[in-house]
C-alpha cells in the first residue's frame, strides 16, 4: 500500500508540474468572428419581400445576443451585376442594411463605403429580390468597418472606450496588424472582433482565432 501511495504522489506530483509549466493565458486576446455579406431587413421590406406579415425562421444563433442567422436569402442587385443566396439575418431593424465584400462592389457595380453598422447616411442603395416580391433602397449598402464589440468592463480592463479606433495585431505566418478599428462598447455586447471574409483570409485567420489590441 505504501508503495501504491508513493507512487500516486509522483503521478499528482508530475502532473501539476505539467500544468504550471504551461504557458499563462493572456486575458488581452480577443476570440475573432468573421462575417460574410449578409443583410438586416425592415419589417416593411420583409413584408414586401416574403409577403405581409411575414416571421423570420432561425436557423442558428449568432456570438452577439439576440442576433441569429435566418434559413431565409435574397438576391442583391446593383448597376452592373447581381449576388445570389444573400442571408438574411435576424432580428427584424428599424432599416434595411445590407453588408457586402470590397470585391462585391466590383461586381455589383455600387461604390464602396466602409460604414460602422446603423450609420447609412449617404451610403448607396440597392435593389433587393425575394420569392414574392422586390424592393429598391434608397440607402443602406455598406462594407463594415472592421470593429470589436464589448462591454464597458471589458473596455475598462483593455484601456479603451466606446468610439474609440484602434489597431490590432494578428499573429502568425500571414500576421500582421489592422489598423481602424473601431470600439464598439455596450452592455448588450460579447467580446469580439469582426473582421469580414477578405480581412480574414488576408491574414488566415480561422474561426478559433484571436487578436490582440495594440496602441
Amino acid at each position: 500500500m505504501d508503495k501504491c501511495e508513493a507512487v500516486l504522489k509522483l503521478l499528482l506530483e508530475a502532473v501539476q508540474g505539467s500544468v504550471s509549466a504551461e504557458a499563462p493565458v493572456n486575458c488581452n486576446e480577443i476570440p475573432v468572428g468573421v462575417s460574410n455579406r449578409h443583410i438586416h431587413l425592415s419589417q416593411s421590406d420583409l413584408n414586401a419581400l416574403f409577403g405581409e406579415g411575414y416571421q423570420l425562421t432561425k436557423i442558428k444563433d449568432l456570438s452577439q445576443p439576440g442576433q441569429y442567422a435566418c434559413k431565409e436569402t435574397v438576391t442583391i442587385c446593383g448597376p452592373k451585376g447581381a449576388i445570389e443566396k444573400v442571408r438574411v439575418l435576424g432580428p427584424v431593424r428599424s432599416k434595411t442594411q445590407v453588408e457586402v465584400l470590397t470585391g462585391d462592389c466590383f461586381k455589383l457595380g455600387s461604390p464602396s463605403e466602409a460604414r460602422l453598422s446603423g450609420e447609412l447616411a449617404g451610403t448607396p442603395g440597392i435593389t433587393i429580390i425575394g420569392p414574392r416580391g422586390s424592393v429598391q433602397t434608397s440607402e443602406g449598402l455598406i462594407v463594415a468597418q472592421r470593429h470589436i464589440h464589448m462591454t464597458p468592463a471589458d473596455a475598462q480592463r483593455l484601456g479603451v472606450q466606446d468610439g474609440q479606433t484602434v489597431c490590432i495585431q494578428v499573429d502568425g505566418p500571414k500576421g500582421g496588424i489592422y489598423s481602424n478599428v473601431a470600439i464598439r462598447a455596450n452592455d448588450a455586447s460579447a467580446l469580439e472582433c469582426h473582421l469580414d471574409t477578405e480581412e480574414a483570409n488576408a491574414m488566415g485567420l480561422g474561426s478559433s482565432a484571436k487578436i490582440t489590441i495594440v496602441k
